[in-house]
């Protein structure tokens, strides 16, 4: 069948919304109508082609939707069903036996490699194939392909439309601070940048109970919503570019976590010095390849600091998603403060109004 697509293409700039052509699903497959993806930076790392990614592709990670059709091994949903795609793995590994997901041993080749584990793509244009399977979904489409592991069922009484972000921006910022970190109650946190993974720390902290909520953001509009959602100080590094010794001016010991949403080296390394003795630095933000861990050795050591990585907040979708889910009903989570809708048509629009920072989340609708 046919479906509408935001294709991009190696050496011209933006995306093309075209048509393409979309394979019935397979035995392990669903074919879901999608009815919004959010717009990640992580897209827009590989679109840029800073990642390697075979163009040209669709990507989009963050759709929700209706299942319009399954294949004959999938028990998990059924056509009718709304459901939001989350990023795929294998349900077979260690990691994933012990609901690391996130970890899943086959994770790079499961969601980056624009193919199916049999090197065949599920959409196609007039050219050739298109790569696919982007996160296991593709979603920047009328229609996705995506499996079992991917889908989260969602009550269609919610807004669906704008649910898909769960599955990777919001679960990747509250579960950095809910499960990563394991932020307790009465801690302190730093969170640097403001965008839809830093307000989602925020407001996970919220949700932990965190005494002090420190958010890092230059967008006075993105100070002001963190404000609203839970942050107890916000700081503007244009206006106080000593960002560490602003923090210490609020708590002068150090927090106990910090998470850095931006993959700047120099905001990484003002997270680092502003951590307390056995405190962690989570770090969310895609840098440029080859950049370097953040600190100094003998500091890390001395006060016995941590820097650990995070992937999509260490979830296991089936398990957490529903817990944000119930966060979002019960007004803790209200992460559709964050959302702007567009047409998918104009998503080179979107990205441009993200960027400067006319919208938090993006989210397209096919």
């Amino acid at each position: 069948m046919q479906t509408q697509a935001a294709v991009i293409y190696s050496g011209q700039p933006g995306f093309r919304y075209e048509t393409v052509e979309i394979e019935a699903p397979r035995a392990d497959e669903i074919l879901v109508r999608v009815l919004g993806v959010g717009l990640c930076h992580t897209d827009l790392v590989f679109s840029s082609g800073a990642a390697t990614y075979p163009f040209p592709a669709v990507l989009g990670h963050e759709g929700s939707g209706i299942v319009e059709a399954v294949g004959a091994g999938v028990q998990k949903v059924k056509p009718g069903d709304s459901v939001l795609i989350t990023f795929r793995s294998c349900g077979a590994c260690d990691r994933c036996g012990a609901g690391d997901a996130a970890y899943c041993r086959t994770m790079p080749m499961l969601n980056y490699t624009g193919r199916r584990t049999d090197g065949t793509c599920a959409l196609s244009n007039e050219a050739g194939p298109v790569s696919s399977n982007f996160f296991g979904q593709s979603s920047f489409a009328g229609h996705a392909i995506t499996y079992e592991r991917n889908v989260v069922k969602v009550d269609a009484a919610l807004p669906v439309e704008i649910m898909g972000p769960l599955g990777c921006g919001i679960q990747t910022g509250a579960g950095a601070v809910m499960r990563s970190l394991g932020a307790k109650k009465g801690s302190s946190l730093l969170v640097t940048g403001g965008g839809s993974v830093g307000l989602s720390a925020v407001m996970g902290a919220k949700i932990q109970g965190c005494a002090t909520i420190i958010l890092v953001e230059p967008m006075a509009p993105r100070r002001q919503l963190a404000t609203e959602l839970g942050a107890t100080h916000c700081i503007d590094p244009e206006s106080q570019p000593d960002v560490a010794a602003a923090v210490r001016a609020i708590l002068p010991m150090g927090v106990d976590n910090a998470l850095d949403t931006t993959g700047i080296p120099a905001v990484q390394a003002a997270a680092l010095a502003s951590l307390g003795s056995k405190a962690t630095l989570g770090l969310v933000g895609v840098s440029a390849p080859g950049t370097p861990m953040p600190g100094e050795v003998n500091a890390v050591m001395t006060f016995g600091q941590s820097v650990k990585g995070i992937i999509e907040g260490d979830s296991d979708p089936d398990e957490f998603i529903p817990e944000l889910i119930e966060h979002f009903r019960a007004g803790r989570l209200p992460f559709d403060k964050l959302v702007r809708t567009y047409p998918l048509s104009q998503i080179n629009e979107a990205i441009a109004a993200q960027h400067h920072g006319d919208c938090v989340k993006a989210v397209l609708i096919p």
